[in-house]
């Protein structure tokens, strides 16, 4: 895995890199900066960070997952977490998954989610996997243009059993 990686977006340089401990809150905050995750997710108080940072230990040792974050002078400015899961279909193919794909406000529409996007796949590629896959709320009109400018095709309908 090539990180750091440097990516220009908007005139700007962005690095690209594992996410620390540290960069929880500001990873969470980008979470919750949107019209469904306000409801889902965020921190209210000192407690309600502890879920993110056990959820963060667990990715963070399992070299199949990492969750990244794109940093500007040292303020966490997008995230995206990146997994690869072994499977037997498509004759035993290695498959992507990328997951909450997030730029804050002040970085959007400056090209850095498709640098992030391409860059996830220029190492999902390198990793060997047959394809990249990712869902989004069907309520999420925006993202799924994003996501087709970048080539995805909205091939499968997806289902969730929330428990």
């Amino acid at each position: 895995m090539d990180l750091p990686a440097e990516l220009e977006t908007a005139g700007r340089t962005v690095t690209l890199r594992r996410a620390t401990a540290g960069d929880v809150p500001a990873v969470v905050r980008l979470m919750a900066d949107d019209q469904l995750g306000a409801a889902r997710d965020g921190v209210a108080g000192p407690d309600d960070v502890q879920p993110y940072l056990d959820a963060f230990a667990a990715i963070d040792a399992d070299p199949a997952h990492v969750l990244l974050v794109a940093a500007h002078s040292d303020d966490v400015v997008g995230t995206l977490q990146l997994s690869f899961l072994p499977g037997l279909a498509r004759r035993g193919a290695l498959r992507a998954q990328i997951e909450a794909v997030r730029v804050r406000a002040d970085h959007r529409s400056g090209g850095l989610g498709s640098a992030m996007v391409t860059w996830a796949l220029a190492e999902s590629r390198r990793r060997g996997c047959a394809l990249v896959q990712l869902t989004s709320d069907k309520r999420r009109g925006a993202a799924h243009r994003f996501y087709a400018r970048l080539g995805f095709t909205a091939s499968h309908e997806g289902f969730k059993l929330y428990l």
